[in-house]
């Protein structure tokens, strides 16, 4: 086996994202689609304490405090008296039924986001999968959610289980032995504790590792949860070079992305690369294994490699982009009308939300931007608002509900803002000039969202095929691509032009 066949593939393969990234996108928006849960159980609490007068008693009781908190560095004993006052005013809002609302929908929340964590990960190993095999990865992709997601669920569990096993074995090992050695010698005891550390290192590393590849046996020889792991170390034992040029590659790769997005974090733009290479790195990583064991297992079978230079393909691919959006935007503005609303809604109830504590709680945009360097905010408003438009678009897969929440929430953020803003006109002229760009982008973010799960509904229903489905991920990439672009030039207005240019005038 040459592993340049599997690097080659993976290469091949990536150079043409459109049919394995939208997968992975969609993985990037389960956190989105889980948290509808938190903010509903939110809601539920809001409206129980507004039914049961708690909250207005709160709103009154802290009408007649100061509810902004000296600075406790400053003024220690100031701040303690502030803390004893406010306290009172906030225990209306506490009570055990707000309490089993929040809790519950907590938990509902990670028992959510862990099943479409399995769902999301069988959707990308079955679509590099069908992609090294030379069919189309997104309905490859498609299908293998619906095959394989409950293996993927029993390997998290199963890891999850044996993680838990391991640590329980320290920890015991630690009562047993360093509580009778401590009544010898601290030191000893300490000694002997510390030895255990490394065997217990290698443990969750051998499960890791096998763990790693065990997905790839569900999706390539259709195995089940065990039938994986033993092809998994089959795979290791028969061809350990392949197996250690992953995961040397996986661990080196892992380590390099974090010191530089860590080191360029210092200049402003990490954020930018960390997005960048979110994306990216996850499915080279998943290619590569897949690619490495579809060769053990003789089904490699890659797309041909383009020889068009890389500038060229990605000055290519902005440019489909931004014809995507535009089209995108002309054929669907019913979707966009019901996205605008979602966001109007938002503003709305921001702002009559933060109406009692205008005056008592301020917010000022001017101390916000004041003394921030141009490139480096730019960098980070590029990569935040892209990283949220990106999220709304793919959270929508799940019946549109997470993209309609995502508007509304982003909508509520800035009513509240603008509500406690102490001087309205200058925030207004701060938002104008990048607003006009970055607004819509993120509404036209929404409506993808909503796309996407009208699209999904309707292949439940059998109204449309996979294929159809497949095709409509594929334009939301695209589409994506092209917010990018918009995103990218609302960026920089809002680094170099917002702040400032308004000055003289208000």
């Amino acid at each position: 086996m040459r592993l340049s066949a599997a690097t080659g593939a993976v290469v091949a393969t990536l150079r043409r994202p459109a049919d394995v990234l939208p997968f992975y996108l969609l993985g990037a928006a389960v956190p989105a689609i889980a948290r509808v849960l938190t903010f509903l159980g939110l809601a539920v609490a809001y409206l129980y304490l507004e039914a049961t007068g708690r909250l207005a008693t709160a709103r009154a009781e802290l009408a007649a405090v100061d509810a902004t908190p000296p600075d406790p560095e400053a003024e220690p004993a100031a701040f303690a008296e502030w803390s004893e006052a406010i306290a009172p005013a906030l225990d209306p809002l506490f009570s055990p039924v707000v309490a089993v609302i929040l809790v519950g929908s907590v938990l509902a929340t990670v028992l959510v986001a862990a099943v479409l964590s399995a769902v999301v990960s069988a959707g990308e190993l079955a679509a590099c999968d069908g992609r090294l095999r030379g069919g189309r990865g997104l309905t490859a992709g498609i299908v293998g959610v619906r095959r394989y997601w409950p293996r993927f669920l029993g390997l998290a569990v199963l890891e999850l289980a044996l993680w838990i096993a391991a640590t329980a074995a320290l920890v015991a090992l630690v009562a047993v032995v360093f509580v009778p050695l401590s009544l010898l010698s601290g030191s000893v005891a300490l000694f002997v504790v510390l030895l255990a550390v490394p065997p217990w290192l290698a443990l969750v590393a051998v499960v890791r590792a096998l763990f790693a590849l065990a997905p790839v046996a569900v999706v390539v020889d259709d195995a089940g949860v065990l039938a994986s792991l033993r092809e998994a170390v089959r795979f290791v034992r028969r061809r350990p070079v392949a197996a250690g040029f992953y995961y040397a590659v996986a661990l080196g790769s892992t380590l390099a992305v974090a010191t530089l997005a860590s080191t360029l974090a210092v200049l402003g733009v990490g954020i930018v690369i960390s997005l960048a290479l979110s994306i990216a790195l996850p499915p080279a990583l998943d290619l590569l294994k897949t690619a490495l064991y579809a060769d053990y297992r003789d089904v490699l079978s890659p797309p041909e490699p383009t020889a068009e230079p890389v500038r060229r393909q990605f000055v290519g691919g902005l440019r489909r982009g931004v014809r995507e959006l535009l089209a995108f935007v002309r054929e669907t503005p019913g979707t966009h009308l019901v996205a605008v609303a979602s966001m109007v809604a938002g503003l709305a109830t921001g702002w009559i939300v933060a109406d009692p504590l205008a005056g008592a709680v301020d917010a000022s945009i001017a101390a916000r931007i004041d003394g921030q360097i141009p490139p480096r905010a730019a960098f980070e408003y590029f990569g935040n608002n892209w990283a949220v438009a990106l999220v709304t678009a793919y959270s929508g897969v799940a019946l549109a509900v997470p993209a309609i929440a995502s508007l509304w929430f982003n909508g509520l953020f800035v009513g509240a803002l603008a509500r406690l803003e102490v001087d309205l006109r200058a925030l207004l002229a701060f938002i104008a000039p990048h607003g006009v760009v970055e607004l819509p982008a993120i509404v036209v973010s929404g409506a993808v969202g909503i796309f996407l799960g009208v699209a999904w509904w309707r292949t439940l229903r059998g109204r449309a095929t996979r294929a159809a489905f497949a095709d409509a991920l594929e334009r939301a990439f695209w589409v994506c691509v092209g917010l990018g672009v918009a995103l990218a030039l609302a960026a920089v207005i809002e680094g170099f032009v917002s702040p400032y240019y308004w000055r003289p005038f208000v």
